[in-house]
């Protein structure tokens, strides 16, 4: 089965309305990228796994970033959203990172202490 997983930082502040927004932004660059890696997975992923999406929590950019480090490092695809600043963040804060959709045993190990937001 294949998943995505958006990890999404708690510390900011951000409402339920901005991390929707993030959240919306992760899911979409993720699968543009994913799709680069595994256009068939990213296809059954739409098709047949019902677009399941795992949305986690971390309390700081630096655990964030450690896990953004993790997933490069096991060669999966995944991105970083970079707010704009237009309504309650500064320019360029990192709000979540999106990562596949992949093969859910890829991704599990590395997730797998995280809490659900």
């Amino acid at each position: 089965m294949h998943k995505q997983i958006i990890i999404v930082r708690k510390d900011l502040g951000m409402s339920c309305g901005k991390i929707a927004a993030q959240v919306a932004h992760a899911s979409i660059m993720a699968m543009e990228k994913a799709s680069k890696f595994d256009v068939q997975g990213v296809t059954k992923w739409k098709e047949e796994d019902g677009q399941i999406k795992i949305i986690l929590k971390v309390n700081s950019y630096s655990e964030l970033n450690d896990y953004f480090i993790d997933i490069i490092n096991s060669n999966l695809p995944v991105v970083k959203v970079h707010d704009a600043g237009r309504t309650q963040l500064e320019p360029d804060t990192v709000t979540c990172i999106g990562i596949g959709p992949i093969p859910s045993e890829r991704i599990d190990p590395i997730v797998k202490d995280l809490k659900l937001l």
